[in-house]
């Protein structure tokens, strides 16, 4: 089955087709096939994916896979959430990983409190009109480390320590951090939304 991912971010097709390879599915970058991003007004994850999810499936014509992805700081109130990509542009800096994990460790400066949680929605519609989309959710958490620490991974992965394992998540080999992150979570939960009503 071919879908097209709602997402242009090469790190999440690679984990996504990874952990999707099981079902034959074959993802495909929006970008691809000229779709150009979508809007994201909303202030859920769930509501953005949605969004993503439907305006990829119209343009496509083929069933669409989108995730809304981001960290959640509880010093924060749980932002910067939806905004966790830009999340450097609110302190001048440009749009990028190595900016957001700098403007993070700056703000988080001296706080002892660094609960925060990577949150992974997965939306997928059969059509851009598909009255029952799959949802699945995963979520992992931890705390913000006070430097980057590993070379895995992509995005908060190099700040993000997870206490169960002793390390940031991009200090583990690819295959456990994708057994255990917020997206293989949710990924294994899609896969089995996938075969229970798609496949």
């Amino acid at each position: 089955m071919k879908i097209v991912l709602a997402s242009n971010n090469p790190g999440k097709l690679a984990e996504l087709q990874a952990m999707l390879a099981p079902l034959g599915v074959t993802l495909v970058k929006q970008s691809d096939l000229g779709i150009p991003e979508a809007e994201e007004p909303f202030r859920t994850f769930v509501e953005n994916a949605l969004a993503k999810a439907r305006h990829a499936s119209r343009l496509s014509g083929l069933p669409a896979l989108a995730d809304d992805a981001g960290l959640c700081v509880d010093a924060f109130g749980g932002l910067p959430g939806v905004d966790t990509a830009f999340y450097a542009t609110q302190f001048g800096y440009d749009k990028g990983d190595d900016n957001n994990v700098r403007a993070l460790l700056e703000q988080m400066a001296g706080m002892e409190q660094r609960r925060a949680a990577l949150v992974s929605t997965l939306v997928a519609l059969r059509s851009a009109d598909d009255p029952e989309p799959l949802i699945a959710v995963g979520r992992v958490s931890g705390e913000i480390a006070r430097e980057p620490v590993g070379s895995n991974g992509f995005g908060f992965d190099p700040v993000m320590f997870i206490p169960s394992f002793g390390k940031t998540f991009a200090e583990l080999p690819v295959e456990v951090k994708n057994a255990h992150s917020h997206r293989g979570i949710a990924a294994r939960q899609m896969m089995d939304l996938m075969r229970e009503r798609w496949l």
